[in-house]
């Protein structure tokens, strides 16, 4: 590849580089390990099976003997659920079928005996946020019209569902005034702590159930869950800064000020479903704004308009769940702007210019299309490999073909994926999330997302955001 330099940079030469360099990332071929042109939807879902396929090398749930939706050492169980979750989005995106089976596969082994995603090999690990990441990836499911599973097995819909309300029987206002802990066996690390993850998964839930059903008690759980973290200080506005949590023997006000993409990420398209639901209420349309004006800190400085995890890859500290952030960051983002059309110029810039930057970064390992972190680097492979590193460039650039894909689906507009309100609650309710807020014994059940030392502050080794 070859750079064509500005003779008439006058600036330092760090800036000079990074004229250079933006200029390269806004034009529209990009000549690269996986080579991408911007615009050509058949060149976008070239370079989105590229790095498909190398993301389903790490993945040996469908070896004989194994066990189908688990990811091997080093990634917990939540990252297979959300790594599930972008093979909906690849099937939603570009109509290749190929690993449709095997999605399928792994999301109903793993629902449990009681179709929840509680599932019992999984009691040391499970947490809110990992049980919601696999419900978010089967809404995404019914929402995009997956194939539906064959009828004697659990609907997508109706495993969301039974995800939500396992949830809401978990809302705690004995600490903090309500919220979900991180994590729901007593036993593990971090049931003292309450985590804006696990709540915002819990939210997205609740917005976009709202939105396919048509049902108000959803949306009732959205807005009293969107209250709480608000209140409790998780969000800061009016900056919109999404923090990670606070222990419940402090009554949450031990506040976690890292910043992880992830956290806007989810609340942001929570936010759009519900924003799309009151038919553009002045109120979540706020909100959808002062989200997406926050994610501007997941945006490099130098680079102009390319995705990075700030809070470890600049001292290079970002550990195998935070490598996957960015994933979700370009997933959400890309389909909030069906749900909010007026932050479609905001959004598509953002992830244009860094679907170029991984496309450069993708030229690493033996095959030279392994795809690296940090995209601010250019073409010079970083050294990282993984499941979070492939998913992330495959999510940036199937995100790309947002306009040529229809919107997601509701009961209303073509949903065929069947529902069961009573889903998750044992069967004694008809309504979503109408369960007691008390949290009993037999509620205190899993395991989580963020590593201990995430919580312990890692303060040698992250950059934190304090405002």
């Amino acid at each position: 590849m070859r750079v064509l330099w500005n003779r008439t940079c006058q600036g330092t030469l760090r800036s000079c580089l990074a004229t250079a360099y933006t200029a390269l990332l806004l034009g529209s071929i990009f000549t690269a390990a996986i080579e991408l042109d911007l615009e050509d939807p058949e060149s976008i879902k070239s370079a989105a099976k590229t790095a498909a396929h190398g993301m389903m090398q790490f993945y040996t749930g469908n070896n004989t003997g194994d066990v189908p939706g688990n990811l091997p050492p080093p990634y917990y169980w939540w990252e297979a659920g959300a790594m599930f979750g972008s093979l909906v989005d690849y099937y939603y995106y570009t109509n290749d079928s190929q690993y449709n089976d095997v999605t399928t596969q792994a999301l109903l082994f793993q629902v449990g005996p009681n179709r929840d995603y509680m599932t019992p090999n999984q009691t040391k690990t499970e947490g809110n946020d990992d049980q919601g990441f696999w419900g978010m990836a089967v809404m995404s499911a019914a929402e995009q019209k997956f194939p539906d599973p064959p009828s004697d097995q659990p609907q997508w819909l109706s495993l969301a569902q039974a995800v939500f309300n396992s949830q809401a029987l978990r809302w705690d206002t004995q600490y903090c005034n309500g919220g979900l802990r991180w994590q729901i066996f007593t036993f593990n690390t971090g049931y003292d702590y309450k985590n804006t993850i696990s709540n915002g998964a819990f939210f997205n839930l609740g917005a976009r159930l709202a939105k396919y059903t048509g049902n108000q008690t959803y949306a009732d759980w959205a807005e009293k869950t969107w209250d709480w973290v608000e209140s409790v200080g998780f969000i800061k506005t009016p900056e919109y800064y999404f923090y990670d949590g606070g222990h419940t023997t402090l009554n949450c006000t031990d506040i976690n000020r890292i910043q992880w993409s992830y956290n806007p990420a989810v609340f942001l398209l929570g936010a759009a479903h519900m924003y799309n639901y009151t038919n553009g209420s002045d109120k979540w349309r706020q909100r959808v704004e002062g989200i997406l004006n926050g994610t501007n800190l997941f945006f490099s400085p130098d680079v102009k308009d390319v995705m990075y995890e700030v809070a470890c890859e600049g001292p290079k500290t970002c550990n195998t769940d935070n490598k996957s952030f960015k994933a979700y960051l370009s997933r959400w983002m890309a389909a909030t702007t069906k749900l909010a059309p007026f932050t479609f110029d905001l959004i598509m810039p953002k992830l244009r210019a860094s679907a170029a930057a991984a496309a450069l970064q993708c030229s690493g390992g033996t095959d030279g299309k392994t795809c690296g972190l940090r995209w601010t680097e250019g073409a010079k492979w970083d050294g990282s490999t993984g499941v979070g590193e492939q998913m992330s460039a495959m999510e940036v650039f199937q995100s790309i073909l947002i306009t040529k894909v229809e919107a997601p689906v509701t009961n209303n507009t073509g949903g065929t994926s069947k529902g069961d309100p009573s889903a998750g609650t044992g069967g004694t309710s008809g309504q979503p999330g109408l369960v007691p807020n008390a949290v009993t014994k037999k509620d205190k059940v899993g395991a989580g997302i963020l590593t201990t030392l995430v919580l312990m502050g890692v303060i040698g080794g992250s950059w934190w955001i304090v405002a």
